[in-house]
């Protein structure tokens, strides 16, 4: 199939495939009260989540990202010897190195494809998805797996109530081809502000402070969060960077059809739901209660769920938008294509 073309004659990068993966184990409310100080009305109040899943100790984030690659590669209508590039967004990678691209590329038989992990937190998504554009559009590959995958179970802390409601489980992920139907990638727009680096961080585990009886006995090889300036943060930085990537699509926001962000908390979601004065309620994709956050990964398992359960049309345009550690932000406008 030959790469379509837009009207300056350069090829389009596309969303062609999505898939995503969840295990099976639920980590309801009700467990929680039962490990940590905590109420079902509490965090229900304060974050919106009832649920989240957690991956079993063999399931690692490179089996969770497996999974989801192939259930995209599936609805891409591609074959894997057809994925010439492979791009993991994750903040819990099963090793420092080799990456947990190389990993998942063995697991699912892509054999000798060029493989990496990049790290943007939460907004790793987006940025793995501008990288994949860039490529498909330059012609430098044709077909790109990009997988988000998350185990934070891993890095969480059971004994600190304000960061063990949130977080979950769970890998999604997406085929941007330059050929074939789907969803055109139409704009990206990126940033990120290392000022603010220690709002939301693992402080150990790094080359700054590597583990030792010190850093373990300190839970420093946990999520550390100032949870009311991520908040006020977050919003703000979505805020912006959805509006800046709608105008420089030559869109407007009565024009956007679904609105997926990043699913961090209902607060943070509604929040941001309330910029958007055009868009009815029912059409902001929401995860996070049966979900909880589970960072990178968050908008890929919400852009597969409504990718399954609601046919684009050629006028749709559905914007995601992310925020997390770095800090870093984003948002891409997606739009149907014929």
């Amino acid at each position: 199939m030959v790469n379509q073309l837009n009207s300056s004659g350069m090829i389009k990068a596309k969303i062609i495939g999505t898939g995503s993966f969840l295990p099976e184990r639920v980590l309801s409310n009700q467990d929680l009260e039962k490990m940590v100080e905590t109420s079902d009305e509490w965090i229900v109040t304060r974050t919106g989540i009832k649920e989240r899943r957690l991956a079993l100790p063999e399931e690692y984030t490179s089996h969770m990202g497996a999974n989801a690659a192939r259930k995209a590669i599936e609805s891409a209508g591609i074959l894997v010897d057809q994925i010439d590039f492979i791009i993991v967004a994750t903040i819990t990678p099963d090793f420092v190195f080799p990456s947990t691209a190389c990993l998942i590329q063995k697991q699912i038989g892509a054999r000798f494809v060029p493989s990496m992990d990049i790290q943007a937190a939460c907004t790793g998504f987006l940025y793995a998805i501008s990288i994949a554009k860039s490529f498909v559009e330059s012609g430098t590959y044709k077909n790109i797996l990009v997988i988000a995958s998350e185990k934070l179970s891993s890095i969480t802390n059971y004994e600190d109530r304000s960061t063990c409601v949130l977080f979950g489980d769970g890998a999604g992920a997406c085929v941007v081809s330059g050929t074939g139907k789907g969803l055109l990638i139409e704009h990206v727009t990126l940033g990120s502000d290392g000022e603010q680096a220690e709002l939301l961080m693992m402080p150990a585990g790094g080359s700054r402070r590597p583990a030792s009886i010190e850093t373990v006995s300190q839970k420093e090889h946990y999520i550390k969060m100032a949870g009311n300036e991520v908040f006020k943060h977050a919003v703000r930085r979505m805020e912006s960077a959805c509006k800046e990537c709608i105008e420089a699509a030559g869109s407007s926001e009565d024009q956007i059809t679904y609105l997926i962000p990043h699913q961090a908390n209902l607060r943070i979601i509604d929040a941001i739901a309330k910029r958007f004065e055009h868009l009815p309620s029912d059409r902001i994709f929401k995860t996070v209660h049966k979900y909880g956050n589970t960072s990178a990964s968050s908008i890929g398992i919400a852009l597969d769920e409504l990718y399954r359960t609601y046919i684009v049309q050629p006028s749709d345009q559905i914007l995601l938008t992310a925020f997390g550690g770095g800090l870093t932000w984003g948002a891409a406008l997606l739009k149907g294509t014929i």
